[in-house]
């Protein structure tokens, strides 16, 4: 088993721009807690024989979880689970609760990943998006991160805001690299159906989400990683559109997604995947709880055709460092599909955007910011 992804459907208020499942309420975190334990016991033999590497609690806010919370999931896990190969546990976290005691805490709970949500050092910004934090107890936090042992700290940063010039882009990612971190993912700003910000701009309210800004400080971006190494320190490797990392600090739990291994989702809205489906829960926390109640493991669930697999394979590689293995893409399509897939290439993308080499056809960081476009025009339509 690749890992268990556990969904936290808790917040305090919701940002302008998310669109994943949560409430913003902490009030039935009595029955997530007693239901998610429930379902890792009930969903034991999902991926049966398959030892754990990775746990990732995501959200929602996981850090709203007590020590009391967290230690009770945590020993569910160790109890139904081989967890003799879990080498990878990440928390995602907002700063304001990032205290010393908090992060003490999680470290002795055997939690040794953060994954922080910053989105910006600018105040201005971080209004606009709706976050409760400020600049300083983002830095604060990370700082409380490294004071508590953890080596592995990743953040997360927001481009393509309107609210936010270039220059201050350049800034946030010049903060960003001072800091102790290992991992940092940026993400372009999208707006979600069920997002504010998308009703905003379906309203009038705001301004669509402008593509042209988005690229210039995804170029902005692709600058400083190049920049970011130092004598006495590596610098950051882009390994997936969204994600650079120093030397050996990549997710593995989401490097697993991007490689197509299975996985198993926990809690309302979580999804998984063992290969050949995909199954997830309701994306809602009452009805969750009453499914795993009933013994139903999962509220819907789609059959992936060998088609689905194929331009999945194409769509995930392409978004990494990894690229395409035309050997693998051969040995599971035939060769005449590795070489379809060479002539779109020499024929439709520049050669800027890509390279081939040692059986290996990956995009470059300029062509990584094309790269949904281009597996689109290679898969295969039934």
């Amino acid at each position: 088993m690749a890992g268990i992804y556990i969904h936290v459907p808790f917040c305090l208020s919701k940002c302008i721009y998310c669109g994943f499942y949560s409430v913003a309420s902490t009030r039935d975190k009595e029955l997530y807690v007693k239901t998610l334990l429930d379902e890792i016991r009930i969903r034991r033999d999902y991926l049966p024989h398959a030892p754990l590497q990775t746990l990732y609690f995501g959200g929602g806010t996981p850090s709203l979880l007590t020590a009391d919370e967290l230690s009770q999931i945590l020993r569910q896990v160790e109890h139904y689970y081989d967890t003799s190969n879990l080498t990878e546990i990440t928390l995602e976290a907002n700063p304001e609760q990032l205290t010393q005691d908090y992060c003490s805490t999680l470290r002795e709970l055997g939690i040794n990943r953060l994954s922080i949500g910053v989105q910006s050092f600018q105040e201005h910004v971080l209004r606009f998006m709706g976050r409760r934090h400020t600049a300083q107890q983002a830095l604060d936090a990370v700082g409380n991160a490294r004071q508590a042992g953890f080596d592995n700290i990743s953040i997360d940063l927001i481009y393509g805001v309107a609210e936010r010039t270039d220059t201050e882009w350049e800034q946030d990612l010049d903060t960003a690299f001072s800091l102790p971190i290992r991992h940092l993912s940026c993400y372009a700003l999208t707006a979600e159906e069920n997002s504010r910000l998308y009703k905003q701009i379906q309203g009038g309210k705001h301004a669509p989400v402008d593509d042209e800004q988005a690229a210039r400080q995804y170029d902005l971006l692709i600058e400083k990683i190049t920049a970011s190494g130092t004598p006495e320190r590596p610098g950051f490797e882009q390994y997936e559109i969204s994600n650079l990392c120093q030397p050996d600090f990549e997710s593995r739990h989401n490097s697993a997604y991007w490689s197509h291994t299975p996985y198993l989702g926990l809690g309302p809205a979580a999804h998984s995947f063992d290969g050949h489906s995909r199954q997830w829960n309701p994306a809602n926390l009452k009805h969750y709880a009453e499914n795993i109640q009933c013994g139903r493991m999962c509220e819907e669930r789609e059959e992936l055709s060998p088609t689905d697999i194929y331009n999945e394979t194409i769509l995930l590689s392409l978004r990494t460092h990894k690229g395409l293995l035309l050997d693998e893409i051969a040995s599971h399509y035939g060769e005449k599909r590795v070489q379809d897939i060479i002539r779109h290439f020499e024929s439709n993308v520049p050669t800027i955007w890509y390279e081939n080499a040692a059986g290996r056809l990956r995009l470059t960081a300029k062509g990584l910011w094309f790269a949904d476009g281009i597996a689109e025009n290679l898969f295969i339509v039934d």
